[in-house]
């Protein structure tokens, strides 16, 4: 007779549990990092304190979390809508790299446009780049059942070779001492700032778009008809619904969503085109969205909490003296932690008994 464990689907899911089940990950992840950070030799109450309590504590800090948090929010909502329809988009970071570089063409070309149409046209540019470069993986999955992971994946690598050409190539800046850059964009190519705080009102976008994606995926037939589509393709074929449409829905949302974050971030804070700009967003978007439940309200609060902990490293690491990677184990042990408590609370552990003939 030999012993293990399986896995029983339970027959209804806790709710109690469902909303604990992101606490218990920061805490089981804040316990594990602690002994890292004892075992580097550090002072786990100073990292802890420059990671989690300085991001909060004034006005100006906050205002770099929200900052942080804008590109996050737009992303992680766009994908959200594909992951729940089990179309999943791993290229939201070419996606929002094909967007600051749209956005960037008319300030590179047309450098003395001025008036109020020029940022918004902007994130318009921005936004139809996204989805641009989501479409070729739409039709590849749709047309020829391509896994959209692959190639949405391999965009993303496209995208930053095309980015590196532009900025050593026509986009260069004669006068930017032979860095990779574009020249400064002009006052009306740049968003409004929020009054006393470099924030931008691309934070209203992020709000705005939230509010869109809660209304559409909980409250209209359109996006019931999306997770149908996606999530059980051969009952959708019977009740009309398809699967295709599914596919084409998710990548281009998702698609415009990045698009318009990277238009929001070279029109924001970077105010030009560098190659800088490709810092991981679209990839840490995705732990933001499932750290979120994939619910547009919990993402809000999961882009605010891994925002908190982009700035958080950056203290530590500058007042602790913490390497980048503790940072991004920190990151990554939380994901891993909640995509273990979410497994708990649909399934529960069982002893397996198996006799032997």
């Amino acid at each position: 007779m030999s012993f293990g464990f399986h896995l029983v689907r339970r027959s209804g899911a806790s709710r109690r549990m469902a909303v604990a089940a992101p606490f218990a990950a920061v805490v089981l992840a804040v316990v594990l990092n602690l002994g890292l950070y004892r075992v580097l030799g550090k002072d786990p109450g100073a990292i802890l304190s420059a990671m989690l309590i300085e991001p909060f504590s004034s006005l100006a800090a906050l205002s770099e979390v929200l900052l942080k948090m804008t590109p996050l929010l737009l992303i992680a909502q766009g994908l959200a809508v594909g992951f729940r329809a089990r179309i999943i988009n791993i290229g939201a970071e070419g996606q929002f790299i094909l967007g600051a570089i749209f956005a960037s063409a008319i300030p590179v070309y047309l450098p003395q446009a001025e008036g109020l149409w020029v940022w918004p046209a902007m994130m318009l540019f921005g936004t139809l780049g996204g989805m641009l470069w989501a479409v070729v993986p739409a039709f590849w999955r749709a047309r020829l059942n391509a896994s959209e992971i692959l190639v949405t994946l391999m965009m993303s690598l496209i995208a930053v070779q095309l980015l590196s050409y532009l900025l050593v190539g026509p986009w260069k800046d004669p006068m930017g001492f032979n860095f990779p850059q574009t020249v400064m964009f002009p006052m009306d190519a740049m968003l409004p700032v929020l009054p006393g705080t470099r924030l931008t009102v691309a934070v209203l976008f992020a709000l705005v778009v939230s509010a869109g994606c809660w209304l559409y995926m909980q409250h209209s037939f359109s996006g019931y008809r999306l997770l149908v589509g996606g999530a059980a393709p051969a009952a959708a074929g019977y009740a009309g619904f398809s699967q295709g449409r599914a596919v084409w829905i998710s990548l281009l949302v998702g698609g415009a969503a990045a698009g318009l974050a990277g238009a929001a971030e070279v029109a924001g804070p970077l105010g030009q085109l560098q190659r800088s700009i490709a810092q991981g967003y679209g990839y840490a978007a995705i732990i933001v969205a499932y750290l979120g439940g994939l619910n547009p309200v919990g993402i809000v609060f999961s882009a605010l909490a891994i925002a908190a902990l982009y700035i958080g490293g950056d203290n530590a690491m500058v007042s602790a003296d913490l390497p980048v990677a503790a940072v991004r184990v920190f990151q990554g042990s939380l994901l891993v932690f909640y995509l273990a408590a979410t497994v708990l609370v649909r399934y529960r552990i069982e002893p397996r008994r198996e006799v032997a003939a």
